[in-house]
C-alpha cells in the first residue's frame, strides 16, 4: 500500500491551501482517512479525519477553517484549509486505516511521506 500526497507549499497568512492524498496497492476496504501534522519540536497531531461513512472529525484549532472530504471509489482524501496562520506551519501527513485483504484481514495504519506547509506572516 502506498499513499501519495499532493499539495502543500508556501502560502501567506490568511490564504488557502488544498492537500490531497491517493491510496494505491493491495486495498480491500478503507476505514478512516485523514491528515496529521508535525511542527518542528512538537509531536504529531490530528488535523482532521473522515470515516468510511463520511463523518468528519477536526482538531479544535482547525474547526471552521478546514474541510475534509473523501472519494472512496478513487481512494482519495482531500483537505482544504482556509484562513491559514503561521502556527499551521508543519509537515502534513496523510493517514489511512484499511483492510488490505478481505474482511478477515487485520486493519492496518499507513502513512504518506509528508508534505511541507509553510505559512508566512
Amino acid at each position: 500500500v502506498q499513499l501519495q500526497a499532493f499539495g502543500g507549499g508556501l502560502v501567506q497568512a490568511g490564504g488557502s491551501l488544498r492537500l490531497s492524498c491517493e491510496a494505491s496497492g493491495s486495498i480491500f476496504s478503507i476505514n478512516t482517512m485523514g491528515w496529521y501534522r508535525q511542527a518542528p519540536g512538537k509531536e504529531r497531531e490530528l488535523v482532521a479525519t473522515i470515516s468510511s461513512g463520511g463523518v468528519a472529525t477536526y482538531a479544535d484549532s482547525m474547526k471552521g477553517r478546514s474541510t475534509i472530504s473523501r472519494d472512496s471509489a478513487e481512494k482519495t482524501v482531500e483537505l482544504r484549509m482556509n484562513s491559514l496562520k503561521s502556527e499551521d506551519t508543519a509537515v502534513y501527513y496523510c493517514h489511512v486505516n484499511l483492510r488490505p485483504n478481505g474482511w478477515n484481514s487485520q486493519s492496518r495504519n499507513y502513512w504518506g511521506q509528508g508534505t511541507q506547509v509553510t505559512v508566512s506572516s
